[in-house]
């Protein structure tokens, strides 16, 4: 649908696309400078319009801050915060024992210098119910990214230094004055109960991150926040028809017949 009116990019980081992962340093100004090279060597000179999910969305606040006038418009899926540090604050001893950075990053550490059988066998990798319904190709695709490697290993990098990108993100302080807009879901408590998880922490845990959210509407002075129901975190697979619309709504703001859109995930 976009594709008809707009050219449409998708990129992926080092370790998450075909792109093999080395040792360099993967942080978001690493991501800023090959999105900047990338525009470049297409030799694109139409208004961008800026899609990130999750990590992706924290590479696309740094971006849009160090290139403003390169951006015609955002769209943040699920994003993360340039505030994140603050749910390490809270006191969430049970969240914590299972979710906190350290025990990704040594997780992620250890996953990455497996193989893929290992992973496969430790990780069990599982569909939820709607992505039981897709196509085989696509149910494989996405078991199989589930046990790579060098996703744990790009994962560990970016962990590692996303508190210190945050800071530098926010010590850009520009204040944009494009169209934005930001996707957040439905944080579900009950589920999280379900799951063994204490209510208690959840309600907590719930009001930060909505409040995390809500700020990320103050990147420009024209944004909106939309809550995506009926979606996990991964609103592109649950819900892609309010990214469109959302991605739609932007290039009908900016009023220009076609664009480019870069898609970050």
């Amino acid at each position: 649908m976009l594709s008809k009116t707009s050219r449409v990019v998708i990129v992926h980081r080092p370790g998450l696309g075909e792109i093999e992962i080395g040792s360099e340093v993967r942080n978001t100004g690493a991501v800023v400078k090959e999105l900047f090279d990338l525009i470049s060597v297409l030799e694109i000179s139409e208004p961008i319009v800026l899609v990130g999910h999750s990590y992706g969305g924290l590479c696309v606040q740094h971006f849009a801050k160090s290139y403003p006038k390169m951006v015609a418009g955002m769209v943040l899926v699920d994003s993360s915060s340039v505030d994140l540090h603050e749910l390490d604050e809270l006191n969430l001893p049970i969240i914590d024992e299972t979710d906190s950075d350290e025990v990704w990053l040594e997780n992620c550490k250890s996953y990455s210098s497996m193989k893929q059988e290992q992973l496969r066998i430790l990780l069990n990798p599982t569909l939820s119910e709607k992505q039981k319904s897709y196509p085989k190709e696509v149910r494989q695709r996405l078991l199989d990214f589930q046990i790579r490697p060098s996703i744990y290993k790009a994962m560990y990098f970016e962990i590692s230094n996303w508190k210190q990108d945050a800071e530098i993100i926010k010590s850009l302080g520009t204040t944009l004055n494009v169209p934005l807009i930001v996707l957040d879901v439905e944080f579900s408590i009950k589920l999280g109960v379900q799951g063994g998880l204490p209510g208690e922490e959840l309600r907590i845990l719930e009001e930060k991150w909505q409040e995390l959210i809500t700020r990320q509407g103050n990147l420009s002075s024209n944004s909106k926040i939309v809550f995506a129901k009926n979606s996990s975190h991964s609103i592109y697979m649950d819900r892609p028809d309010i990214i469109i619309h959302s991605i739609s709504e932007i290039i009908n703001k900016i009023k220009i017949k076609s664009c480019r859109i870069f898609l970050h995930s």
